[in-house]
């Protein structure tokens, strides 16, 4: 590996706490801890909402309008390119074909240098929630070009893959799944002690959505649905978890819910283990990095038949797909656990036996070999 050297670009780093930062960061420390040279770029921030690892060169951006929790990188400062062209890069890893992407894939062109992309966040669907749709075509059309001029596209899930395939962008597609920390995200979180000190009886079914409270998570679905079930079963608890600028409306339009605001560290590992059911709409996933952690946790989960989400949960094995949208139909399958505890506790088994497939050491040694799979291809 002495000749690898790997320089990241990405739209998200450090501002905000998602599986897209949380995904990079492992793997800065995953390539640190095998002495392989890794500097990152990507947007600045004042308040970071994690420690980045590595080396990261913050570049000057601004608040996305209307939602300042995002942020848009600028340019490139002469110094930073310098500081790169030092680095001497063997492989570009692109994140975001944002305008920092573009600038990364032209200096790897420029300098023959190997050049990656990651997808992981599947944007054509977060056009709907903004009344956008009539950007999809292009949008589809710029992501062929901007995928189509990489030497590899790493995506998530198969799922994925077979999506991106249908819509034209074929060139060097890759799997890279994901992990959990199984250790973690454990059953053995559970405890009756933390539950009844949460106002959870010993009958009581908890069924948790847990993400950052944007309205592209499909939360009218999780509004409609978590008010149905609370009318129509006494023992259910739905429990909300994560932070963000949708939450004061969802705390209006689900009186009910529990809400948790940002869990982080223990305190997240024992919400998920201490709930029964999780449930999930979004269609917006890649492969859906909480939906592997609720799995882990030994939870069931009712999910939308959406790329990502359909490749790691199997239909009525450990949990249960439905279209999305399909309100009444999360209800039904919602509502058949809930008032089935054998076929939950067999869902149990099987969801954790099925996360321990997903190692995180594993998944990361992947990218690298086809990180040094990629440099002997050219030797």
């Amino acid at each position: 590996m002495k000749n690898l050297r790997v320089a990241i670009f990405t739209g998200n780093y450090a501002h905000i706490r998602d599986g897209v930062s949380l995904t990079l960061n492992r793997l800065v420390s995953h390539l640190e801890s095998q002495n392989i040279p890794v500097l990152i770029f990507g947007p600045s921030c004042e308040y970071p909402a994690l420690r980045p690892k590595g080396e990261f060169l913050q570049i000057p951006s601004v608040a996305l309008p209307g939602r300042a929790e995002y942020r848009v990188s600028l340019y490139m400062p002469a110094t930073y390119e310098d500081r790169l062209s030092e680095f001497n890069p063997s492989v570009i890893h692109i994140a975001t074909p944002d305008l920092l992407g573009m600038w990364a894939l032209r200096f790897a062109k420029k300098h023959n240098v190997r050049v990656v992309s990651s997808y992981h966040t599947h944007f054509p669907n977060y056009l709907k929630y903004y009344k956008l749709d009539a950007l999809e075509p292009t949008l589809w059309r710029y992501l062929k070009w901007f995928y189509g001029s990489c030497d590899r596209l790493f995506v998530p899930s198969q799922s994925m893959l077979d999506t991106l395939r249908e819509k034209g962008v074929k060139r060097g597609l890759e799997i890279w799944s994901r992990g959990v920390d199984t250790d973690r995200f454990s059953p053995e979180h559970r405890s009756d002690e933390w539950r009844t000190g949460n106002g959870i009886g010993p009958d009581d079914v908890v069924v948790l959505f847990l993400s950052r409270l944007v309205w592209e998570k499909d939360l009218g679905t999780v509004i409609d649905v978590g008010n149905k079930l609370l009318q129509k079963h006494d023992n259910v608890k739905i429990m909300i978890g994560g932070e963000g600028p949708a939450r004061k409306e969802m705390q209006r339009r689900l009186p009910g819910a529990i809400f948790t605001g940002f869990v982080g560290g223990i305190d997240l590992y024992r919400v998920y283990a201490n709930s029964d059911l999780f449930f999930f709409p979004s269609e917006t996933e890649t492969f859906g990095n909480v939906t592997l952690e609720a799995l882990s946790s030994g939870i069931p989960a009712v999910v939308a038949r959406a790329v990502g989400s359909s490749s790691i949960v199997k239909d009525g094995e450990n949990g249960f797909l439905v279209e999305p949208g399909n309100v009444a139909g999360f209800e039904a399958c919602l509502a058949e656990l809930i008032t089935n505890g054998a076929s939950r506790r067999e869902m149990s088994v099987k969801a954790r036996n099925w996360a321990m497939n997903y190692k995180w050491e594993k998944v990361m040694d992947k990218l690298v070999s086809d990180y040094m799979a990629l440099l002997e291809d050219r030797e």
